[in-house]
């Protein structure tokens, strides 16, 4: 039978597209292409044992995502947590839960 194979890309709307490539990479070093999007190639996240993508649904009334009230999140898969959140933080960012925190 065929099968997925993984997440195949994430695609959003932007206002400033130009602002929002700049945040992401001054912020989270993502390195975009000059077609606009990032490559994420998977001998990247081989290197880092443990890595992987989680397809996953949660039921319709959950908190999960509060404060959010959207029905979707995406996760990034990062090389060095504590450097990408002293980063986040630099920007005013501050996250509103850890996984640690569970």
């Amino acid at each position: 039978m065929a099968k997925v194979l993984g997440v195949g890309g994430v695609f959003f709307k932007s206002r400033d597209g130009e602002a929002m490539r700049e945040w992401y990479g001054r912020v989270l070093g993502m390195e975009f292409q000059d077609w606009g999007g990032v490559l994420f190639l998977p001998q990247t996240a081989a290197a880092h044992p443990g890595a992987a993508t989680v397809f996953s649904y949660f039921k319709h009334d959950s908190d999960y995502f509060a404060p959010s009230d959207k029905e979707f999140m995406f996760n990034l898969m990062v090389d060095d947590l504590d450097a990408i959140l002293a980063c986040a933080k630099a920007e005013g960012v501050e996250p509103v839960k850890l996984m640690m925190d569970e």
